[in-house]
């Protein structure tokens, strides 16, 4: 299937000294085949174009509809998303995390996040602009603003200002395709009154940010792809970077933004191998010139966002300049570079037989012992060791403390640990000595179990087992082993296992006391692998170890920062795996089957609940399963010698409606195979798609095109390529093959297609009045009136 957004329209305006202007629309012809002068099928190529784009002026000049109703939509979305904006004047829902970053972009404060920052840093520009100090810190959902002399208005007006646009944005889209008006106020509206989209846009979240950049991607892509016929001029670049540079902004909020470059990139691939043919109407291209249109393609869609996507981590990176909560997800050389890092000011260095208290970077975990042992065998029948148990505990306690030995003799004291030292550690409350050996883990059986032994045999026959190798993170070879500062894998000589844990572990039953696991790795790339030592108690308040140098802030290479702040990213997104109360599963959200609490109030009753508006969401899966079904329909009757479609209205159903089709399943689809928690706001680039493809659709069904109409442009054109050169042949296709569907379907199919679009509206803004009080958190409803609006058993408050 080809998913080129064909049937987009190309209009000419007259400029008002009276030039003619390339851009913005083409004249379109009229569509009345019987004219009495007919001439339109007479004269040369160039007569019947210049003909068309008189008669175009026509359209240009009643395309006053297509403005008023953008107007007054764009004034309906204004509204729509700022009334009420200031309440509740409390934290709601995820403002918690997104206006705590923009507060620690304020104070320059390193934090970290699992999504990239250009949405984030636009809310910390919010706040900048009204002169804002980012003191609150947005702790607690429910914690007053103004209490707190917060400008929440300001940030919430940043998104709520990106909701609004979308809107235009979708109707420009159905515009630019060349549909119908009605059509592009369903698809429009199905936007313009949703719950969802709206509630979303009203918050400090970064959806707004996502779908408005997502939208603004596919309208540039269009207008790109329109101007396929003039390639290399300035409009065709202009568009062509205005497509990258929003694909970048997507993708710069959150990484779901791929979904995007997909939906774009699959149509760009199309349409640069349909160049490849050489047997293509429009001519062959020399493979220089297709060499042009690749190279062409490369940098306005990769090169470029990509760059943006990297500037936007030099920004981040340049704001957050002093010590934050997200210095422990980054590396001590990391860490380094930031100025008031206590890791940096109270790091010291370890000798050996110092008592030390080793932490696992990830869990927080201690590495700690105690006196009872595994049991003679598991749960599964397995025999254990019987050993005594080492296992991970979360609170500091005597039973942590390891002294660290050396694996040979030395002489006095003061003898530092350096990196690649293999050492041995000795538990000090029970005097055992750590070891790994080949015996299964109490959970795991492809990881080694972790014990203790007495010193008779670790001194003994167990010597080798208490051989470990110490490997600082990223450590130069004899760099100094330091408390804090030092990330650190402990391998296991004879083995080659590293000593490990992990946050998915199932605690030990009771007879381990329900603590963590520890055991042996075989994967010693695994960043779970890492600990750091935390303290090493006992040091003399007067030791010269003590004596701390004024340090000066290192520096670190942006690749280099910018490489483990994404390893750290995609990592720690791919572990939001716990369960949450509200999260959902990607087959229920075309459905609406449940949504969000977000915010709740008892003395009044009120609450902000996300749920979008039924109608227009149920409203858009039908149509989905419709035009499935219309496809499906139409393949099997050209199988079977029935043609029921005009080749225009079959290739605008399936590339530019299909395009659309794509770009719902490429924002819907991928959600099936994430691990992470999910929520019903994951669904609304896909919902935007399912809008446009409920506009078309409208459109096709009620379109009832007389017969003579839907061949003229056929014929009109074989007729115009008679004896006509290639680039007066091409010209006749972009202006005759551009006209809009408006301007060809029947007056009685107007008023069908108007009538269709108008319940359709009408039942969108019942919908959406209905649940506007879940929206907007005012006014507080009665049991009877929660009651009422549990349409699928929605889990709302105040329904008893």
């Amino acid at each position: 299937m080809s998913t080129s957004p064909q049937g987009v329209r190309q209009r000419q305006k007259e400029a008002p000294n009276g030039k003619k202007r390339t851009g913005g629309t083409t004249a379109m012809p009229t569509t009345d085949s019987s004219s009495s002068d007919g001439s339109l099928m007479n004269g040369n190529v160039g007569e019947k174009i210049e003909q068309v784009k008189q008669k175009g002026k026509e359209v240009v000049q009643r395309d006053w509809d297509y403005k008023l109703a953008l107007a007054v939509i764009t004034v309906l979305a204004f509204v729509t998303r700022f009334w009420g904006i200031s309440h509740p004047n409390q934290v709601v829902f995820d403002e918690v995390h997104f206006g705590k970053f923009a507060s620690y972009y304020l104070q320059r404060t390193y934090f970290f996040d699992v999504h990239p920052p250009f949405g984030k840093l636009l809310f910390a520009l919010a706040g900048w602009l009204v002169g804002y100090d980012g003191s609150f810190l947005f702790e607690n959902i429910g914690d007053s603003y103004v209490t707190n002399k917060v400008p929440y208005v300001a940030y919430r007006s940043m998104p709520a200002l990106m909701g609004a646009l979308t809107v235009s944005v979708v109707f420009w889209i159905m515009w630019e395709s060349g549909y119908s008006l009605p059509a592009c106020i369903v698809a429009a509206a199905i936007v313009l009154f949703d719950n969802a989209h709206i509630g979303q846009t009203r918050l400090i979240l970064l959806d707004a940010t996502l779908v408005l950049f997502m939208a603004l991607s596919v309208l540039s892509y269009i207008r790109f792809y329109k101007l396929r016929h003039e390639p290399f001029t300035r409009k065709w670049w202009k568009w062509l970077l205005l497509t990258g540079i929003n694909m970048s902004s997507v993708i710069s909020t959150k990484y779901v933004g791929a979904f995007t470059f997909f939906s774009i990139g699959v149509p760009v691939a199309i349409d640069l191998w349909d160049l490849l043919d050489i047997n293509r109407k429009q001519g062959p291209l020399s493979l220089p010139d297709f060499g042009k249109h690749l190279a062409a393609r490369v940098i306005g869609l990769i090169v470029v966002p990509f760059m943006m996507y990297l500037f936007w981590f030099q920004v981040h990176f340049a704001i957050l300049s002093r010590s934050g909560p997200g210095d422990d997800f980054m590396t001590p050389e990391f860490q380094e570079t930031l100025s008031d890092n206590l890791m940096t000011q109270q790091a010291v260095g370890i000798d050996y037989f110092d008592n030390i208290a080793m932490r696992h970077k990830e869990t927080k975990v201690y590495l700690h012992s105690h006196v009872d042992h595994y049991p003679l065998r598991y749960d599964d029948g397995r025999i254990s060791s019987q050993g005594q148990q080492v296992t991970g505990y979360p609170h500091n306690d005597t039973n942590n403390l390891w002294q660290i030995i050396p694996s040979e003799a030395l002489e006095g004291l003061g003898h530092h640990v350096k990196n690649g030292d293999t050492v041995r550690f000795r538990h000090l409350v029970t005097d055992t000595w750590l070891l790994s050996h080949d015996v299964a883990s109490p959970s795991m059986p492809t990881n080694q179990e972790f014990s203790t032994v007495p010193v008779d045999d670790a001194n003994g026959p167990r010597y080798n087992d208490t051989l470990f190798e110490l490997r600082i993170e990223n450590g130069k070879a004899g760099q100094e082993f330091k408390t804090l500062a030092s990330h650190f894998k402990l391998v296991h000589v004879p083995t080659k296992v590293a000593m490990w844990t992990h946050h998915t572990l199932a605690p030990l039953p009771e007879w381990g006391f329900k603590q963590a696991e520890i055991n042996g790795n075989k994967n010693l790339q695994q960043s779970s692998n890492v600990w750091f030592v935390e303290e090493v108690p006992g040091i003399a308040v007067d030791s010269p170890r003590l004596i701390k140098e004024e340090r000066k802030t290192k520096s670190m290479p942006f690749l280099k920062k910018y490489f483990e702040l994404q390893r750290a990213m995609f990592f720690h997104n791919n572990a939001l795996t716990s369960s949450h109360p509200y999260a959902s599963f990607p087959i229920q959200w075309p459905f609406l089957l449940r949504g969000v609490s977000f915010w709740t109030e008892n003395d009044t009753r009120q609450q902000i609940y996300f749920l979008g508006n039924p109608v227009g969401w149920w409203f858009a899966s039908c149509i989905l399963a419709v035009f499935a079904g219309i496809l499906l329909a139409d393949q099997v009757s050209v199988r079977r010698g029935v043609d029921a479609l005009d080749s225009r209205t079959r290739a605008r159903l399936y590339n530019s409606t299909g395009f659309f089709l794509l770009l719902w399943a490429a924002h819907y689809a991928p959600f099936f195979i994430m691990g992470r928690q999910l929520f019903l706001h994951h669904y609304l680039p896909a919902h935007l798609a399912s809008a446009l493809v409920a506009g078309a659709v409208v459109e096709f069904i009620t379109n009832i095109e007389p017969p003579e109409l839907a061949t003229f442009t056929e014929a009109q054109l074989q007729e115009a390529k008679k004896g006509s050169t290639r680039t007066q042949t091409q010209q006749a296709e972009g202006v005759l093959r551009s006209r809009p569907i408006r301007e060809r379907i029947g007056g009685q199919s107007l008023v069908v297609t108007w009538a269709a679009a108008g319940v359709i509206v009408a039942a969108l803004v019942g919908g959406f009045l209905f649940f506007a009080p879940l929206t907007y958190g005012r006014p507080g409803l009665s049991v009877e009136q929660v009651t009422a609006r549990k349409w699928l058993n929605y889990d709302l408050h105040f329904a008893k």
